[in-house]
């Protein structure tokens, strides 16, 4: 209904420009359906003139709202799921701020001494689950300042009078899934590939103006035939360096050489750099993992969970592009599992394994223990 497409559009732009405001340093405004609304501000880009303009507008100390991941690798929680709270009792430091949510940065000896937490009122969880919902989007360290405003009049006058946006909770919440359903091809084009010469390539866009993912299509695949699939998450070190860290650049090459060997299929490349958490943060991953952390535990000491990945986009671009019986190509058989709960047929999975190269032996082993890859 025309109705609901321009509410699903306007939605999709809040939580887009919300984004945005937060990378720059500015504070935003989420509003959840029940309870105070949160004005907060991305940990990371804590700055001293930044937090004291959001004091000045919230009115009052901020907390800081961390995922329990995080909060678990400070020493300040036992359990590493949902979010959680500190009540500061003064203005923070902007360092310490930062250093809050950054592993790469230490937390000064005694500094969490008197801070009261970690707790939520469950009034206010469901705006500060849907901040670090946001932030994540953003592709931010999952931790921020947040103060509560009293609703309705003082979150009105705040929005109108001060310049900040404000983004209601269920929006943030429902942005992934209105993102991928509102991708839309936007340009297509032959690009003969090394060992693939028969290729043509579609982007899809989110109406919201996102990020785009691409299918590549090699050979003339049928739509009425359970075509070869592989979808690959994007990887700037791996895909375009030659980065030796991971297998991503063998996988990506692999594929179009084993789909063209086979006649023709779909590569699916999708834009979810890092497991879905940044090319930013899979580098501060990398430096954790210098220190011996592996890489789920990298990603847990940076806030985020282990895989942070969705596949419904890819899903949405096989049913436009009229697909929808894959063998898929993966040792992950999560990827199984969710294409099926999304619509899609994997009639079979087609192994896609490499040896190891010298560099990503320990990689390639916690890929196998810990997240379940049939390696």
């Amino acid at each position: 209904m025309p109705s609901q497409r321009f509410s699903r559009q306007a939605s999709l732009r809040a939580v887009d420009r919300a984004t945005g405001d937060l990378r720059r340093g500015d504070p935003v405004l989420v509003r959840p359906d029940v309870g105070p609304a949160l004005l907060i501000m991305a940990a990371e880009s804590a700055a001293d003139q930044g937090l004291d303009r959001m004091i000045s507008l919230g009115g009052g100390v901020p907390s800081v709202i961390l995922t329990g991941q995080r909060a678990v690798t400070l020493g300040l929680s036992m359990k590493a799921d949902g979010v959680l709270l500190l009540r500061l009792a003064k203005r923070p430091e902007a360092g310490w701020i930062r250093a809050m949510a950054d592993p790469l940065e230490s937390v000064p000896e005694g500094s969490l001494d008197g801070v009261e937490g970690p707790h939520f009122d469950e009034d206010s969880k469901t705006g500060a689950v849907a901040a670090t919902r946001l932030l994540k989007l953003a592709r931010l360290l999952p931790a921020a300042l947040a103060i509560e405003v009293e609703r309705p009049l003082a979150t009105d006058r705040l929005a109108a009078n001060s310049d900040i946006l404000s983004v209601a909770a269920f929006d943030i919440d429902h942005y992934q899934a209105h993102a991928a359903r509102s991708l839309r091809r936007v340009a297509d084009a032959r690009v003969p590939l090394d060992g693939a010469e028969v290729t043509d390539i579609v982007a899809f866009r989110p109406t919201d103006g996102g990020q785009e993912h691409l299918a590549i299509i090699i050979g003339t695949p049928a739509p009425d035939q359970p075509v070869l699939v592989r979808l690959h998450s994007e990887c700037f070190t791996g895909d375009l360096l030659g980065s030796l860290r991971c297998d991503c650049g063998p996988q990506l090459r692999g594929a179009v050489s084993e789909i063209a060997k086979q006649g023709g299929g779909i590569l699916l490349y999708l834009a979810q750099e890092g497991r879905g958490i940044g090319l930013i943060n899979k580098l501060r991953a990398y430096q954790l993992q210098d220190a011996d952390f592996d890489t789920v535990d990298a990603n847990e000491m940076l806030g985020y969970d282990a895989d942070e990945r969705l596949y419904l986009p890819a899903a949405e671009m096989l049913g436009q592009l009229g697909f929808s019986r894959v063998r898929l190509m993966t040792n992950n058989p999560e990827k199984v599992g969710d294409l099926n709960a999304m619509g899609i047929d994997v009639v079979e999975r087609v192994p896609h394994i490499f040896p190891a190269n010298g560099h990503n032996e320990f990689y390639l082993r916690t890929k196998k223990l810990r997240t379940g890859h049939l390696i």
